[in-house]
């Protein structure tokens, strides 16, 4: 997993990992400007809690880190949003709540622009598929979210 905020440094880490025929390649997403730039840059498989960080909600809205350009992008390259669900079971309730509105907002998003969902570090699949369903996602997100 690549967690580093240097642009320049993260796309030298995913040809080195390319190279060693690493799969998948795992991008941590960072704030807005770097999670576009690497999107746009493309070369790796999933872009990792993109809802995650200090975000500032509106009254209507919460900033959930994905709009449906970026996702655009994303689907056009191939990168996959994925979900850390081992990350989300750590946090207190408060955050939890806030940080599952979030998924359930770019599920809907992903599902209007077919950029796909990935699901990294649950128990079983079955419990990762109904989570999914849960927060909106369709049956077929559900499975391809669940499968590598």
């Amino acid at each position: 997993m690549i967690t580093t905020n240097n642009i320049e440094q993260a796309k030298k880490m995913i040809k080195k990992e390319q190279e060693a025929g690493i799969k998948p390649i795992i991008v941590k997403a960072q704030d807005d400007a770097f999670n576009r730039k690497m999107l746009e840059c493309g070369h790796f498989d999933i872009l990792l809690s993109i809802e995650a960080g200090e975000r500032k909600d509106s009254l209507k809205q919460s900033d959930s880190g994905l709009n449906e350009i970026v996702a655009r992008i994303a689907a056009k390259n191939g990168v996959a949003i994925g979900i850390d669900i081992s990350e989300i079971s750590k946090l207190d309730k408060k955050e939890k709540a806030k940080r599952i509105a979030r998924i359930k907002q770019n599920i809907k998003i992903c599902r209007k622009s077919k950029t796909k969902l990935k699901i990294i570090n649950y128990k079983d699949e079955s419990s990762a598929f109904s989570f999914m369903i849960s927060l909106g996602a369709s049956s077929q997100q559900a499975k391809e979210a669940i499968s590598f």
